[in-house]
């Protein structure tokens, strides 16, 4: 938790040390933003590493049904790329085109996740 507070804490930090130099020289503050970019970037890559070990830890307890993790790490996927997409939009001024991506991942991510209700509804349908 503490290694989170610091990464949020760098994070505002730089873009209180951006907006300083936005005036001034604003390709400082895009230098800036690029390079705190960077660093929690190099963070979050170092964590990647505890995710992909949690991930097999669920695999080998999932056996055979790895379809379901499969599905899982879509929705994940397609979510984390809908999120940075509408962000991106955002900051560049066009609401609308990220409320559009974001309509489109939740459908997105709807139509992933059937073959689990599908499969869902299967075992219902097995106890009744």
């Amino acid at each position: 938790m503490q290694e989170f507070v610091r990464i949020a804490f760098l994070g505002i930090v730089g873009v209180l040390l951006a907006l300083q130099f936005k005036g001034q020289k604003s390709e400082y503050g895009m230098y800036i933003g690029l390079g705190i970019g960077i660093l929690i970037l190099g963070y979050a890559l170092r964590q990647a590493g505890a995710v992909v070990a949690q991930l097999n830890r669920l695999r080998n307890y999932l056996g055979g049904t790895e379809s379901y993790l499969v599905i899982l790490l879509k929705v994940i996927g397609i979510t984390y790329i809908c999120e940075f997409s509408a962000g991106i939009c955002r900051d560049a001024g066009y609401q609308s085109i990220a409320g559009q991506i974001e309509v489109l991942g939740k459908l997105s991510v709807m139509f992933a996740g059937l073959p689990i209700l599908f499969a869902v509804i299967e075992q219902i349908n097995g106890f009744l």
